[in-house]
């Protein structure tokens, strides 16, 4: 069933755990989310990074949206739908606009105070439409370029009190070692940090970037305040392989329209690693 994504987190609060976001850029990969989660009865969102829509053009906001509820309502289980990182007020109206009640606003590339200013313009118009929305403090960087090692992109417990108090967030992503993309060696959290930033908010935190965190640190994290944990490198690298293993399979079948049964066969192919992360991370 289709839920809100403030719903989804707090499910995940009370049950001292997080849900996983994870990017899906087509129908193929949400549909494998949403029946990985209806077969181990687990809340999961699914999200859209923007760029996949104004760069790759593998999708459209509208019909994304609209997609997604149809998948939610296929099943029993809380399906949420959210729109990853974006950057500008007008594009993210342009989101809500399109059917999406969840939103990133990331303006963690500038300093607090204008970061502030951004976010709360954002969130006084969505919060007049219902819509939740995520923030950014600190920053989280790319992990080509070994961000996570950077602490002065760091989020500050000082700073994500006062952002969250001023820019009236609904949820706030963290840098705590953290960064988007492929690690080039094992990343280590710092989990005293997240206790002093947990214990400053109220809000849910998000760890972005989770492709390739260690297990161990993720449950520990989860325990210590974040409810939310996105999952893209990952999951678009299985979404690859599976594409590549139908072309090997089928490079000698004659029949002209085989493609047709790429989308079964991928999600063949995801829907089991979908339930192995739902299972091992997530314990609502």
């Amino acid at each position: 069933m289709y839920e809100k994504v403030g719903n989804i987190l707090k499910m995940a609060q009370e049950s001292n755990t997080a849900a996983i976001a994870f990017i899906c850029m087509d129908y193929v990969m949400a549909r494998s989310v949403v029946y990985a989660a209806e077969a181990t009865n687990t809340p999961a969102i699914v999200m859209l990074y923007p760029e996949h829509v104004t760069i790759q053009h593998t999708t459209g906001f509208k019909n994304h949206a609209a997609l997604v509820k149809e998948l939610a309502n296929e099943v029993k289980v809380p399906i949420g739908l959210h729109a990853d990182h974006d950057y500008t007020y007008e594009a993210i109206m342009h989101t809500i606009d399109s059917g999406f009640e969840s939103v990133m606003m990331d303006g963690s590339m500038n300093d607090l105070d204008t970061n502030i200013a951004l976010t709360r313009k954002v969130v006084l118009k969505a919060h007049e439409k219902g819509v939740f929305v995520e923030g950014e403090i600190g920053h989280v960087g790319l992990a080509a370029d070994s961000d996570n090692h950077n602490e002065d992109l760091y989020t500050k417990a000082d700073a994500a009190e006062k952002f969250c108090k001023e820019a009236g967030v609904d949820s706030l992503a963290v840098s705590i070692g953290n960064a988007h993309g492929e690690y080039k060696e094992t990343p280590h959290l710092d989990i005293a940090r997240l206790e002093e930033i947990h214990a400053a908010t109220s809000v849910p935190l998000v760890l972005h970037g989770g492709s390739g965190i260690p297990d161990d640190q993720l449950l520990v994290a989860f325990s210590k305040g974040i409810n939310k944990f996105n999952l893209g490198t990952e999951f678009l690298g299985k979404y690859y392989n599976a594409v590549a293993e139908f072309a090997s399979e089928n490079a000698g079948n004659p029949d002209p329209v085989k493609i047709i049964n790429l989308p079964e066969y991928a999600q063949s192919k995801l829907q089991p690693y979908l339930e192995g992360r739902m299972k091992t991370l997530c314990h609502f």
